[in-house]
């Protein structure tokens, strides 16, 4: 089952907190719904337990996440891989930092998630509903840590 998505997320900080932000691989990983532990292993990578659920079917699914942030080229690119339940994930997601000129910054986000096994069966449209909110959700985190952050971060 493969999945397409794209969006945007309004961030209230300047560009350079959002730079700044998504160089911080724990941050990001954090902003994933439902997480309940992170490990990072290097300042790109990281993995992280997150709870999910599609209709009755619920359990932990373990993620190896690799941020790539690429500020010449003005975009992040963010790979997630793994699974739990039997079925296995894969996820490239990706975001446009556009500076507004306000002191703002636009996420122009897009996301492809493919995904086998007992819940891609099982799932069916809901999967895609929960794909769907799973990624929204992850970039508005992002974009309420960011602007919370008051223009600086630590």
């Amino acid at each position: 089952m493969k999945l397409n998505y794209s969006g945007q997320e309004q961030v209230k900080a300047a560009p350079a907190v959002v730079w700044a932000f998504v160089q911080a691989p724990e941050r990001v990983a954090r902003c994933l719904p439902d997480v309940q532990e992170v490990t990072v292993q290097d300042a790109n990578h990281m993995e992280a337990t997150v709870q999910v659920g599609v209709g009755m079917v619920r359990g932990k699914f373990k993620f190896r996440i690799e941020v790539l942030p690429d500020e010449a080229a003005g975009r992040v690119n963010v790979n997630v891989r793994g699974g739990g339940l039997g079925s296995v994930v894969d996820l490239t997601a990706g975001a446009n930092v556009v500076d507004n000129g306000d002191g703002t910054t636009t996420l122009d986000w897009t996301g492809e998630a493919s995904m086998r096994g007992p819940v891609a069966t099982v799932g069916g449209r809901m999967l895609d509903v929960q794909a769907k909110k799973l990624i929204e959700k992850t970039f508005e985190n992002m974009g309420t840590a960011m602007s919370a952050a008051g223009g600086t971060l630590a």
